[in-house]
């Protein structure tokens, strides 16, 4: 059975300690040194880099996220344990966890880590497919001549890498497409690598959930459920034409995915398409007052995004999910691209009023799209808003502020709902 230490690198056979370190952290399979499809994700990034520049915080509970009427942007491991979780509102995290440490996101920092992962990727292979800040796939086919190894060793490499020079851990899933390398990822964190390989694929997915498909929400689960489908067995008695009837494109989908097959390929030029931030609500909520906060965190982290990656965006979107999951959607196409969040808030905002008093919702998302270079944007102003101007040089100087003195140097008021 081919092995690898993940802590020096060497390659062994069958060995479940490293001879050659002493190491326990060997990883074994059979087809270790044939996959190729690798998908890699940072584990708890936002505060894995809060923990590498404060190392008071190494053992803390740490939660990335707005004040108390604020909602958890993300959470470190030991919080998580507690029951922290993304989305969830800050007084519930603080409840379970009453001892973390809050931080709000420095999305400039985050945006530069991401920069410096991405540049060791590109060193493994020009196929890069970012997803995130935090996360991307790589198509490490036809690599192993140029590394003089194989694709295992290199993502271990670099996973090492990104410990020991950036201070930041990811977790490694490698396997024969997207689908699977995705599932893998997730199968040991943090710090995990694990495989799927062909011959094991079928015995795998067979008594797995159906939600371990990327992309399955509650409202798909829902649908499922109806239909009696819980686990990938389920799928299995379904044929694909009647999937495809029953479900769409979804369908057609779900019967591949049920077999192990993803025939995507890993895209390196795929343009971003747009930029986008949203959230599901622990409870339902008709609050305006805590609408209207999480749609000015939901822009600035839009711009804050859209800053870091040198876009602007010309087409505003909103979108609510209501109790029942109808989803609402509003676009409004600007005179000229943005990218200052006051700019998408207000825009967001009135189209927010628009939907008028169909609450409570479950979910809010506020998304930038037809995306170009940031030396487009804001070139005219806007006529109907003379103040539009002043609020856009004073942003631009809160966020030189904030890249100086740190993200809590200057916090909005609507920011703190």
């Amino acid at each position: 059975m081919p092995g690898l230490c993940r802590d020096c690198l060497t390659t062994l056979t069958n060995e479940r300690r490293c001879p050659a370190c002493g190491s326990p952290r060997v990883k074994t399979h059979p087809e270790l040194f044939d996959l190729s499809i690798a998908h890699m994700d940072c584990d708890a990034f936002y505060a894995s880099v809060e923990k590498r520049d404060n190392p008071d915080l190494a053992d803390k509970p740490v939660i990335i996220g707005g004040g108390k009427r604020g909602v958890v942007s993300t959470a470190c491991y030991v919080a998580r344990i507690r029951g922290v979780r993304s989305a969830m509102p800050m007084f519930k995290a603080l409840k379970l966890c009453p001892d973390a440490v809050v931080i709000k996101p420095r999305m400039s920092v985050y945006a530069e880590v991401s920069r410096e992962i991405r540049k060791m990727m590109d060193e493994l292979t020009p196929v890069v497919e970012p997803l995130s800040l935090d996360e991307a796939f790589m198509d490490l086919s036809g690599t192993e001549r140029l590394h003089g190894a194989p694709p295992a060793v290199m993502l271990a490499r670099l996973v090492k890498r990104m410990k020991d020079e950036l201070g930041v851990t990811g977790s490694i899933g490698l396997s024969h497409n997207k689908f699977l390398a995705k599932v893998a990822s997730d199968l040991d964190k943090p710090r995990g690598f694990s495989l799927i390989g062909q011959a094991e694929t079928a015995d795998f997915l067979y008594d797995k959930p159906v939600r371990l498909i990327w992309g399955i929400g509650p409202a798909a689960q829902e649908s499922l459920d109806r239909a009696g489908i819980r686990s990938f067995s389920d799928l299995l008695r379904w044929d694909q034409e009647a999937l495809t009837a029953r479900f769409g494109s979804m369908g057609y989908r779900l019967w591949h995915l049920a077999r192990g097959q993803d025939k995507r390929r890993v895209s390196a030029h795929e343009p971003m398409k747009s930029i986008s931030n949203e959230t599901t609500f622990f409870e339902d909520t008709a609050s305006l007052d805590i609408l209207d906060g999480h749609l000015w965190r939901m822009s600035e982290k839009v711009a804050d995004r859209a800053k870091a990656k040198a876009l602007a965006g010309r087409v505003v979107t909103l979108k609510l999910k209501r109790a029942n999951h109808k989803t609402l959607t509003r676009r409004l196409s600007l005179r000229d691209a943005t990218q200052i969040a006051d700019r998408i808030y207000r825009t967001a905002r009135g189209l927010f009023d628009q939907v008028g008093d169909q609450g409570p919702y479950r979910l809010l998302g506020v998304g930038l799209s037809d995306l170009c270079p940031e030396d487009q944007a804001d070139i005219s102003g806007d006529l109907l808003d003379p103040g539009a101007s002043q609020r856009s040089k004073a942003e631009r100087a809160t966020d030189e502020i904030r890249r100086r003195f740190g993200s809590e140097a200057i916090v909005k008021g609507r920011a703190l709902r």
